[in-house]
C-alpha cells in the first residue's frame, strides 16, 4: 500500500496507475482508495491520511469550489511521491496525531 495526505475538504481527481490514467473498463474495477481514521493537524488546518493501492503512481487532488473559482492560482494538484507505511510512521511519530472516526 501507499499513502498521502490531503487537507480536509479537497477532493480527489483523476489517479494514474503504470500506463497512464487508471482505466477501471480494462481493470474492471475502481482503484483501492480509502480515507483512514487518521488526521493530523498542522497549522490549524486538518490533513486526513489516505491509503491507495500499490499500482497507483499518482493522484490529483481539487481544492474545494474548484469550479467556482478558477481564478484560484492552486486549484488542482498532482499527487507524485506517495508515502510508504514506514514514511507515514515515521512522519505521525514526529508530529501530532488526531484519531478520529471520518464516517
Amino acid at each position: 500500500m501507499k499513502y498521502f495526505f490531503l487537507t480536509e475538504g479537497w477532493k480527489i481527481g483523476r489517479i494514474w496507475e503504470f500506463g497512464g490514467l487508471w482505466d477501471s473498463n480494462a481493470r474492471r474495477r475502481e482503484p483501492y482508495l480509502q480515507a483512514l481514521p487518521i488526521c493530523l493537524i498542522e497549522n490549524e488546518e486538518k490533513f486526513v491520511l489516505y491509503e491507495v493501492e500499490d499500482d497507483v503512481l499518482m493522484v490529483e487532488v481539487l481544492a474545494p469550489n474548484q469550479e467556482e473559482n478558477a481564478s484560484s492560482s492552486i486549484g488542482q494538484v498532482i499527487l507524485k511521491r506517495l508515502m510508504s507505511a514506514e514514511q507515514v510512521i515515521r512522519y505521525l511519530a514526529e508530529r501530532k496525531i488526531l484519531n478520529e472516526d471520518l464516517s
